[in-house]
């Protein structure tokens, strides 16, 4: 089982990043997938955060995630090394940052700065699902995630999501 935690502000999209995730995983790579939310009556900036369990069998637990395969942050201030103890073995971070990390776990690139540029949106979550599909290995497929984009998003949004996706992908492979 892979899973992974977002963690996010209201308003920033880590809900809609683990949503998309589990749309890929469960409709078109045809696995089992949960994507779930925890916040409560939260405003815009207030940290919130996304779940995502994927297995190729029947998945039961529906608590939290606590040891993780990824935690993907949308904002670098919700950050702290404590959250490398929340990592299971051979698992990373992935930080919308332009900062780099001694800790060969700890991945970072800025997905701000190329949503800005390619949807002329500070909006991050399409990119960060991108450069975790090229991180993951295998376990998220890049031609799931742009499908789930097609099919969750309005055709004005999917293409320039779908451009975003692909050149965040591209970051990660390099």
């Amino acid at each position: 089982m892979f899973e992974v935690r977002w963690h996010g502000r209201g308003g920033q999209g880590s809900f809609t990043g683990a949503k998309l995730l589990g749309v890929a995983s469960a409709i078109y790579d045809e696995r089992f997938a949960q994507a779930f939310p925890s916040f409560g009556p939260e405003r815009r900036g207030a940290p919130v955060l996304g779940f995502n369990r994927l297995s190729d069998t029947a998945i039961t637990d529906r608590s939290e995630i606590e040891k993780c395969d990824c935690i993907v942050f949308l904002d670098e201030t919700l950050f702290h090394e404590g959250y490398l103890e929340d990592l299971k073995s051979n698992a990373y971070i992935l930080i919308n940052s332009k900062k780099t990390f001694a800790d060969e776990r700890i991945f970072s690139f800025d997905a701000t700065g190329l949503a800005i540029e390619v949807i002329g949106r500070p909006i991050a979550n399409t990119a960060m699902l991108g450069y975790l599909a090229a991180k993951s290995e295998g376990e998220i497929s890049l031609d799931a995630c742009i499908k789930a984009i097609a099919s969750d998003m309005k055709a004005s949004l999917a293409a320039s999501n779908t451009l975003l996706l692909k050149r965040a992908y591209d970051l990660g492979r390099a």
